[in-house]
């Protein structure tokens, strides 16, 4: 396949559509982008977190009272829970949004459907079909990327979760 048919493909695509499409388009590539951004802190930076943390843990721990050890337990392992979880809130609404999306897209292809219709009548399959197409695109798009959304959402909760759970442990361990 060569790229003039390929971008030609793109715009046909974008053509059916609408205005919609293109909504999805940018929610879906902010959703990635923070997708992208939290797996990037889970592999690169939240080990260098924990091990601060951790070595901060250490300093204090012989200075701490029984009573207040597992205060701060509590504590630095809800700072690692809130730096995992930082815009998971944002990466959901995005996830909840896009089948929104899709059906706002699945709404506006066939009130087109039925203007044609009205003007028309049934003899118009021609206009009709452009209707249902961006009624069916939209709505296949707004599906997609939120079902891939969610798969990788479900996946960075899990990770927050065990390493939020694990640091706790080697907190207590360590006491």
């Amino acid at each position: 396949m060569n790229w003039t048919s390929y971008t030609d493909g793109l715009s046909t695509l974008f053509e059916q559509g609408g205005l919609v499409l293109w909504a999805i388009l940018f929610v879906s590539i902010y959703m990635w982008i923070l997708l992208v951004e939290r797996y990037w802190f889970h592999w690169q930076q939240m080990p260098e977190l924990q091990e601060r943390l951790f070595q901060d843990w250490q300093t204090r721990s012989a200075r701490l009272t029984p009573s207040l050890v597992y205060r701060r337990i509590a504590t630095l392992a809800t700072d690692i829970r809130t730096e995992a979880n930082r815009n998971m809130l944002a990466l959901q609404a995005l996830v909840a949004i896009l089948p929104l999306l899709g059906l706002l897209g699945t709404v506006s292809g066939m009130i087109k459907v039925f203007e044609v219709i009205t003007v028309f009548g049934t003899g118009n399959t021609r206009g009709m079909a452009a209707g249902i197409s961006e009624a069916l695109v939209t709505t296949m798009a707004g599906l997609f990327t939120a079902l891939s959304g969610l798969y990788f959402v479900s996946d960075l909760e899990r990770r927050a979760d065990d390493v939020t759970r694990r640091f706790e442990s080697k907190l207590v361990e360590d006491q």
